[in-house]
C-alpha cells in the first residue's frame, strides 16, 4: 500500500493545480475582477433566485455577479453585445441601481461597478452624483407610470421597438 501513496498524492496535486488554472481562466473569460464571487445570476453559474430589494427606494434587482475584492463589493453587469464607444446610459443606471442595492442590503457602498460587454469592459464610479441621477430617473418613471395613458416609450431605435415585448399592443409603435 505504501508504494501507491506517493503517486496518488502527486496525481491529486496535479489535478488540483489543473482545476485552479481552469477556474482562473474561466474567471478571466467572464471579465470578473480579482476576488471571490459571492453572488451570481447568470447561466454560466447556478441561477440565483434571491433578488436584492430596497425598501426605502422600492426597487429590486439581481446583478449578474457580486465580487468581493478585499473589503469592497463590486457589482458586475454582463451584456452579450459588442461594446459601444462609451457605456449606454441605461446600462450605467442599471449598474447604479445594483450599487444602491448592495449598499442597502450588504451595508457597504461600492466605489465602482463593472459593465462587461462581449469584447470590452467599463469600470463605472458609483458617485453621489450618479446615485442622485438614478433616484431622479426612478422618480420620473414612477410619475410616468401614474399617468392615465401610461408611460410613453422611446422609439428612436426601430429594431428595439419591433423586438419590444408589448409591441403588438402598443399604440406608439413604429410602422403603424
Amino acid at each position: 500500500m505504501n508504494g501507491y501513496a506517493l503517486p496518488i498524492a502527486i496525481g491529486c496535486i496535479i489535478i488540483a493545480a489543473t482545476l485552479l488554472i481552469l477556474s482562473r481562466r474561466m474567471q478571466r473569460s467572464t471579465g470578473l475582477p480579482e476576488g471571490r464571487v459571492t453572488y451570481a445570476d447568470t447561466s454560466a453559474w447556478r441561477r440565483n433566485e434571491k433578488a436584492l430589494f430596497s425598501a426605502s427606494h422600492r426597487i429590486t434587482g439581481k446583478p449578474d455577479y457580486l465580487v468581493k475584492d478585499g473589503d469592497a463589493i463590486v457589482p458586475v453587469e454582463v451584456k452579450s453585445g459588442a461594446a459601444p464607444a462609451t457605456p449606454r446610459d441605461g446600462h450605467i443606471l442599471q449598474l447604479a441601481a445594483y450599487c444602491l442595492l448592495v449598499e442597502e442590503n450588504l451595508g457597504r457602498r461600492p466605489a465602482r461597478g463593472i459593465i462587461q460587454y462581449a469584447d470590452r469592459q467599463f469600470a463605472v464610479d458609483y458617485t453621489v452624483a450618479l446615485e442622485q441621477r438614478l433616484l431622479e430617473v426612478v422618480a420620473e418613471m414612477r410619475a410616468a407610470a401614474r399617468e392615465i395613458e401610461g408611460p410613453h416609450r422611446s422609439h428612436s431605435e426601430e429594431r428595439r421597438c419591433m423586438r419590444c415585448g408589448v409591441c403588438e399592443n402598443c399604440n406608439e409603435r413604429l410602422g403603424i
